[in-house]
């Protein structure tokens, strides 16, 4: 064989380890990509669920504060309020208090 032919296949090998080195370099950086994309989305998924819980709460309460808001128009609301903060009684009502 002569000089050049040696010369042109270590040129193609070397050619060829520096292709596979960059493909196991892109490799190895997709992977890791991956692993971050894992672990963003298993974040974004605890966050979700805290979301959904904290939703549910709210929902809960929304429905307590609206039936606060029914019971605070009622006229049993307005009688409760004016005898204990007002102390307003019936005019044939009869009240008794303790003594000390």
């Amino acid at each position: 064989m002569s000089k050049t032919r040696r010369a042109l296949r270590r040129s193609k090998r070397f050619g060829v380890h520096v292709i596979a080195f960059a493909v196991f370099c892109l490799l190895i950086v997709a992977s890791f990509g991956r692993l971050r994309l894992r672990q963003k989305n298993m974040a974004y998924q605890q966050r979700e669920e805290e979301l959904m819980a904290l939703i549910e709460q709210e929902e809960e309460r929304e429905k307590e504060i609206e039936e606060l808001r029914k019971y605070v128009q009622t006229k049993k609301y307005a009688e409760e309020v004016a005898k204990e903060r007002l102390g307003l009684v019936y005019e044939d009502e009869i009240l008794f208090k303790a003594t000390e």
